[in-house]
């Protein structure tokens, strides 16, 4: 099977998912960015907000990783700590990033 792209190049199904891969492991590099950058500024994790449906709406592994390796997570990502630090993490993201979002909104209008 082969699928041509906008633009005009053709691809295999192989180099598709290739590609894909790529992409998702460029994005797994830009979370892990990002959250040490949040750790660095004393930030909640925005890549909480980032779930994945095969794990019930929990973040994937890597975050817990790297949450770990950055001193803001002890456990078993797959355990129930898993669950209780990434729900609170969640949270604690939403209410920093909708705070901000409010404060630009009253600057916007005053």
């Amino acid at each position: 099977m082969i699928l041509v792209p906008a633009g005009g190049l053709s691809t295999t199904v192989p180099g598709l998912a290739q590609r894909v891969r790529t992409y998702l492991q460029q994005i797994a590099e830009a979370f892990e960015y990002l959250m040490e950058e949040d750790a660095g500024d004393g930030q909640p994790f925005i890549a909480a907000l980032v779930i994945s449906k095969a794990r019930a709406g929990l973040s994937a592994p890597g975050f817990f990783d790297v949450a770990h390796r950055l001193g803001r997570f002890v456990g078993n990502p797959s355990g129930p700590e898993a669950s209780a630090f990434h729900g609170a993490a969640f949270a604690t993201t939403a209410a920093f990033w909708a705070a901000a979002a409010a404060e630009t909104a009253e600057r916007d209008i005053a």
